[in-house]
């Protein structure tokens, strides 16, 4: 209809047609047969119909108009977007490269849905080192764990954090700068190690021992059984535990209690919202609840807002005076406070949720478990305002439970690594093989696949063996073995090189004391014991400890004092 409208009139009509969209004058133009125009005035009712008409002509000039310009800037923008994926072809010795068959999305969304299944299906059609485009971006993914030494060293030698500060200020809004995150790395190595470790673990103890017992002493009734879903119990446990240690807290517990369990209602939102916003596949409404979540964590963790908390983490000092005397502004501050709980608070709760199942569904670890704890802990018991008496240097002492920690997060920690090519270059695997890398593509490693589930490397990669990382005489165990070649990267639920994750000594302290007070102090069953493992959601693979595609029922008491 709008195209009939703008149907160009014979020429002898122009004059005509242009008067008729002149409107407010009050007076009709007409045309007589010789050719000349004339005025007369408008019958009654004629005046408001012809402005009617000519009001709809203009309004009909000024849609066609606003088409013809948003379908030039969707066509541009198409262009600009699918050209590049339309012309690229796969260059002398670079990776075989697979575009999808969608322009510029390519795999995306198959990658989105399950990164897992994708990965293991280009790796069996492309070999070793493939690359494929996601969403207008080349992704070379090497899968040869052999081949991670020149990778993760170049990226020691000449590191490149534009990827991933893009994706840290999408969400966050943070922005980090070199020396920034230097400093982040030196003050964790300084406060989330050694000595000042030990005295965090201190406070993260008592800490656990007010959640679980409550602000006015024993809540739990030792006769009784409670039931909860145990990734909510354990995600909410320890994400309460983490941020009261490390934000501080104030002389009012149930105060501080109820806070924490406010924030942790909001963090479930956020958590829910990730990985789609890394991937910008949020619906409207989600990305309206998303920014609106984007403002609420910088407010509640500023520093402003907290004004009466004390015994903030000497970590979280030191990294908000490094900010303030380096001219941060306020607002990128309290960002900087929602990033770090973000990455201080996201992994340790479905961590400790696969620990503690893996433990129940398998008795021969448990009490493995148990009885190190109980040399570990001694007779020390929780107990409403006193100080758990954790000996210092314990949690050094537990090589069983270590064990299980690594071989849980050997199956359920699935992170991303990823490098950006700042110029062309040239990669070289373990088999001879030189690969082109062009400037501008991500080099990216899916460990989880190539390494976890590697049955060369790890016998029966999907059985939970609470013992793999255990020698026969009870110490570490750290030689692994691919094609008869020791491997030094035989885990990397933490990430490698400069992407490791700086605080992972303080989250695998917190995730370990929480283990050990729970299977120490409670009596925990399973509600359905015969109820196999739940699989992995699968949206969650490329972003650390998988979620739970269900929660898995359990009953738990506090056992009685003797």
């Amino acid at each position: 209809m709008l195209l009939q409208q703008w149907a160009r009139p014979p020429r002898s009509q122009w004059p005509s047609v242009l008067l008729d969209l002149q409107l407010g004058t009050g007076l009709a133009v007409h045309r007589s047969d010789s050719g000349s125009a004339y005025l007369s005035a408008p019958s009654p009712g004629s005046y408001q119909e012809n402005v009617c008409l000519s009001g709809r002509h203009r309004g009909s000039v000024a849609m066609v108009l606003w088409s013809l310009a948003l379908g030039a800037l969707l066509l541009v923008t198409v262009l600009y977007l699918c050209l590049p994926g339309l012309l690229r072809q796969r260059g002398p010795q670079e990776p075989p490269l697979d575009k999808g068959t969608v322009p510029w999305l390519g795999h995306a969304m198959a990658f989105r849905k399950n990164m897992f299944g994708f990965l293991k299906r280009m790796w069996t059609k492309h070999g070793d080192v493939f690359t494929v485009q996601l969403a207008g971006q080349y992704f070379t993914f090497v899968m040869d764990p052999l081949s991670f030494g020149p990778i993760l060293k170049e990226t020691q030698r000449k590191p490149h954090p534009k990827f991933e500060n893009g994706l840290v200020q999408k969400v966050f809004g943070y922005y980090a700068e070199g020396k920034n995150k230097q400093k982040i790395h030196l003050a964790s190595q300084k406060y989330l190690m050694g000595h000042d470790l030990e005295d965090l673990n201190e406070v993260v103890v008592d800490t656990l021992s007010l959640i679980m017992l409550g602000p006015k002493g024993r809540s739990l009734d030792a006769s009784g059984w409670r039931e909860d879903g145990l990734f909510h119990f354990c995600y909410n446990t320890t994400f309460k535990a983490g941020y009261l240690s490390l934000f501080g807290h104030t002389k009012d517990k149930e105060q501080d209690l109820r806070q924490a369990e406010q924030l942790f209602t909001h963090f479930l939102r956020f958590d829910h919202f990730f990985p789609r916003c890394v991937y910008s596949l949020l619906g409207p409404r989600e990305w309206l609840e998303m920014g609106r979540l984007q403002r609420f964590f910088p407010k509640m963790l500023s520093a402003k807002h907290n004004q009466e908390k004390g015994h903030v983490s000497k970590w979280l000092c030191c990294m908000r005076q490094f900010l303030r005397e380096h001219g941060a502004a306020p607002d990128m501050q309290d960002r900087f406070s929602f990033m770090t709980l973000w990455a201080s608070q996201a992994n340790k709760g479905p961590a400790a949720f696969w620990a503690l199942l893996f433990l129940l569904k398998h008795p021969e670890a448990m009490q493995a478990v148990k009885e190190e704890a109980s040399q570990v802990l001694g007779g020390a018991r929780l107990a409403a305002g006193q100080s758990f008496p954790l000996q210092r240097g314990a949690l050094r002492c537990t090589p069983v439970l270590d064990s299980v920690m690594e071989e849980t997060l050997r199956l359920r920690a699935a992170p991303t690594l990823c490098r950006a090519v700042s110029e062309d270059c040239m990669l070289k695997t373990a088999s001879g093989k030189e690969y082109l890398c062009r400037r501008g593509d991500i080099v990216a490693l899916f460990p989880y696949l190539s390494v976890h589930m590697d049955p060369d490397i790890h016998p029966e990669p999907t059985a939970f063996k609470y013992d793999r990382f255990l020698n026969p005489d009870g110490s570490r165990k750290v030689d692994f073995y691919k094609a008869g070649k020791k491997i030094p990267h035989y885990t990397m639920s933490w990430g490698s090189g400069l992407s490791m994750c700086p605080g992972r000594f303080f989250a695998l302290s917190e995730m370990k004391l929480f283990v050990l007070l729970m299977v120490t102090h409670f009596d925990l069953e399973l509600v359905d014991p015969y109820m196999p493992v739940p699989q992995v959601d699968p949206t969650r693979w490329g972003f650390g400890v998988m979620h739970p595609n269900h929660d898995v029922r359990f009953r738990y008491r506090l056992q009685p004092a003797e």
